[in-house]
């Protein structure tokens, strides 16, 4: 056990990174400058393209979806569970009653908390809270130094679990950042869980892929904080996000691992991921309507089960490119049925869940624009969590460090944008003294009021670079995604863990070997 886990670290500096510099509110780390651990607050008004008249048509289409063509649950306690509330149960076909629905989602809490082994890095989820995550489950990873993309290793998805870590404006961490292939998918949970509760102490995520996988999560995310049964069992300490399989089916280990959790009083997240022209109608009210039928179906279950369990309504309606087939992201498409969605999440009274994303194959300007819009899309939608923020490309297919860190100065700058120091209008602010001091003549770089305000007036970038051509190419010329890559290796090299309880992390250790001599989960293989 001890050779995997060092064969996950990285080069130690004396200079602390973001493992226990992340608990700091003083600005910026051994790195570089970063805004401090917060929970941004998004009090701006959302974009509501529907009228009245267009929630409720949406609603009423996801009702009929719901009545008259069903949905299709491959498990079978699901479909056991669905006969005793009194829906209608065809083979694997449910169709459930308007009224059963929107009693079930009533009990839904529209927000709660999500406490990890760090409370200091606990999370609310609703109400005007805006919280960001890591990208999550692709298969590949690129990085400018190897040049190309290959598959994932253990060692690339724990270097992201650092990145994970050491930003601020990361807040919680989703699945794993890249899919370690080079482990056997018998103990890959294990080891990638390991790595991640022990290289971040912020909200874990599990993924619900069978009833061993999941139940081994939970018992790691107890182990790591030091809990009772009961300690953890009283409030969401982790979470999972489930996809259905769209058109109109939910599978069996995701609706098992859904049920799994809630009995334990952990969070879920319900994300169909519906790509209209393909797996939804090619109209955005219509993949809206389908997307929302899907997830409805699932927390109305979870309701059913344990009533008042921690739901959050997710949206991953896009669009495909109709000349390939291939899914596009951060379309105009894409924002306006994030935000038609985010409607219907607070008709409903649910927490919503986002993504940034993009199509882009490389930390390129498309990879920019089209991530800029989806994160954007997701800050006028109201969303409360932010999957896939940092790091995505391919649509998904590819994890990248430097796409990581030029993805952390968006959301950065999302943050900030969210201060209410720049809206400020007392008197302070409005600076009349300044402004007779300097009359028509003058400037303000050298009055009172700009020298004790200059530092902090401003957002300070740590990737984009604002000198003019002649001083940036004095410098060497260097283009963004290489400063992204070369901070990404300073990170790596300043690394320190976050602190844990040594007791924790020999529990947990002795827990990861002794599942792996059973035999870890069952595969395929």
């Amino acid at each position: 056990m001890a050779e995997e886990i060092a064969s996950t670290e990285a080069p130690r500096a004396r200079r602390r990174s973001g493992g226990r510099a992340g608990h700091s509110a003083r600005r910026g780390s051994a790195v570089h400058e970063q805004m401090p651990w917060r929970i941004p607050l998004n009090r701006d008004r959302p974009t509501e393209p529907l009228d009245e008249e267009g929630i409720a048509a949406i609603h009423d289409g996801a009702m009929r979806i719901l009545e008259e063509i069903g949905i299709e649950f491959l498990h079978d306690e699901a479909l056991d569970l669905f006969r005793r509330a009194g829906c209608r149960v065809e083979g694997t076909n449910v169709r459930m009653g308007r009224d059963w629905v929107e009693e079930m989602v009533r009990r839904a809490p529209s927000r709660f908390t999500i406490t990890p082994r760090n409370p200091g890095r606990a999370l609310p989820v609703g109400g005007q809270s805006l919280l960001f995550g890591n990208v999550s489950s692709p298969p590949n990873y690129w990085d400018l130094e190897i040049g190309r993309k290959v598959p994932g290793t253990r060692a690339h998805c724990a270097n992201l679990f650092r990145l994970t870590q050491h930003f601020n404006c990361i807040h919680f961490a989703g699945g794993y950042p890249v899919e370690p292939v080079d482990v056997h998918p018998s103990v890959r949970h294990l080891d990638a869980l390991f790595d991640k509760l022990t290289l971040t102490d912020k909200v874990c995520h599990a993924y619900s892929l069978g009833a061993e996988r999941v139940e081994d999560a939970m018992e790691m995310v107890r182990l790591a904080a030091g809990l009772s049964e009961e300690e953890f069992a009283a409030g969401p300490r982790m979470y999972t996000n489930i996809n259905s399989t769209s058109p109109l089916k939910h599978d069996a280990p995701m609706i098992d691992g859904c049920l799994r959790l809630i009995r334990r009083g952990q969070a879920v997240v319900v994300t169909p991921f519906t790509l209209a022209g393909a797996m939804a109608p090619v109209t955005m009210a219509g993949a809206v309507a389908l997307s929302v039928a899907e997830a409805l179906s699932a927390i109305a279950l979870f309701q059913w089960v344990a009533p008042g369990c921690a739901c959050v309504l997710g949206t991953f309606t896009s669009n495909v490119d109709m000349r390939s087939g291939a899914p596009a992201f951060g379309t105009p498409e894409y924002m306006r049925a994030t935000q038609m969605t985010g409607q219907m999440a607070r008709f409903y009274g649910l927490p919503l869940r986002a993504s940034g994303v993009c199509a882009a194959n490389v930390p390129d300007g498309q990879a920019m624009w089209e991530t800029s819009n989806s994160l954007w899309s997701a800050v006028q939608s109201g969303t409360h969590m932010v999957y896939h923020a940092a790091g995505w490309l391919e649509g998904g297919l590819v994890a990248s460090p430097e796409k990581f860190v030029m993805d952390c100065e968006i959301l950065q700058m999302i943050q900030r944008y969210m201060e209410p120091a720049i809206w400020d209008t007392s008197p302070d602010a409005i600076a009349l003294d300044a402004i007779r001091e300097v009359g028509s003549s003058g400037h303000y770089f050298g009055t009172a009021h700009t020298q004790a305000r200059y530092e902090t007036a401003f957002y300070a970038p740590f990737v984009s670079d604002w000198r003019n051509w002649e001083a940036w190419e004095a410098a060497g010329a260097v283009w963004t995604a290489e400063r992204a890559h070369r901070l990404y290796k300073e990170i790596l090299a300043a690394w320190e863990e976050p602190p844990m309880d040594p007791a924790c992390r020999e529990a947990l250790a002795d827990f990861v070997a002794r599942r792996k001599a059973e035999g870890g989960a069952p595969t395929d293989f």
